[in-house]
């Protein structure tokens, strides 16, 4: 049986690019969620207009990765305490944010925020904001699996590959 979970940690194609090919992680789905606008486009979450945030949702194996792990995961992969903010990316749709389905994730997702906040491996406080999931919007087929079909343009050497090579290391276990 598998789960779901949806985050924003900046850019949706170096957050789905760090998760794929971790264990127990079956699929990752770029997306927008947060929003008033129905079926937003890329174009359209870019002005920062429509209240969304760039996401993933992420199908998951409970049994070989749990929530709990996945969202460390994701307060490593991202610096969850820059406002509106990843790096030169600003604006509301790269804001640090988990979006819950139930009750238990919100409980679990407030007590890992908890947990990072008191381990101090943020010198800054943290700004993930923790909502409901109201409703995911899958991103346009150009953006799924960006990074392993653009390894070469700028943006993605840059700023992606670094980003992937550090969480390889970091959590070489955990990769397949």
């Amino acid at each position: 049986m598998s789960e779901q979970a949806v985050f924003g940690g900046g850019c949706f194609w170096c957050v789905e690019a760090v998760l794929n090919g971790m264990k127990g992680i079956l699929a990752v789905t770029p997306g927008y969620a947060g929003g008033h606008t129905p079926e937003p486009t890329y174009e359209q979450v870019c002005t920062g207009t429509t209240g969304h945030a760039e996401v993933v949702r992420v199908t998951f194996d409970p049994a070989i990765m749990s929530y709990d792990d996945l969202l460390r995961i994701f307060f490593t992969l991202h610096d969850p305490t820059t406002l509106n903010r990843q790096g030169n990316d600003c604006g509301t749709q790269y804001r640090s944010v988990i979006f819950y389905s139930d009750d238990q994730q919100k409980k679990t997702a407030q007590s890992v925020r908890d947990e990072i906040e008191n381990s101090h491996i943020w010198d800054q406080k943290l700004v993930t904001e923790i909502t409901l999931l109201d409703h995911f919007w899958p991103a346009e087929e150009l953006h799924h699996d960006y990074y392993s079909k653009h390894p070469l343009t700028g943006y993605c050497s840059a700023v992606i590959a670094p980003k992937v090579s550090k969480m390889r290391k970091a959590f070489f276990s955990r990769y397949q």
